[in-house]
């Protein structure tokens, strides 16, 4: 899943940087915080889940205005109530196009690339 959004956001014009893990995304988004404004995050990733990562984000104010959408196959209503509370901007639902994605990016305020603008 990774490798596909990294495939999307770059042909869209997105500079990306990747993770393997929620820990590892911690680590990145610590490293690079000032040259990021959106995180796409799984639900279902290894040693840290998407929602803790949404948590442990959120707990820190210095990333308030970092938008967070969760990529999921979840549907749940209380699961994504509980992802919503815990600060998700908004969700993406496998599968999807890359569409759909712009839509939802839009949809929270995140402007396309100059050469992506429509």
């Amino acid at each position: 899943m990774r490798r596909i959004l990294g495939k999307i956001m770059k042909q869209l014009g997105f500079e990306i940087f990747e993770a393997g893990d929620g820990q590892e995304g911690i680590a990145q988004l610590e490293k690079l915080q000032d040259e990021l404004g959106l995180v796409l995050v799984d639900w279902n990733m290894p040693v840290m889940n998407g929602y803790e990562f949404v948590q442990a984000v959120r707990s820190q104010d210095k990333y308030a205005n970092h938008k967070l959408v969760m990529v999921t196959t979840e549907t749940e209503p209380t699961q994504m109530a509980k992802a919503l509370m815990a600060g998700v901007d908004e969700f993406v639902m496998k599968p999807f196009t890359s569409e759909i994605l712009v839509e939802k990016l839009q949809l929270i305020g995140i402007k396309m690339p100059e050469s992506q603008a429509t």
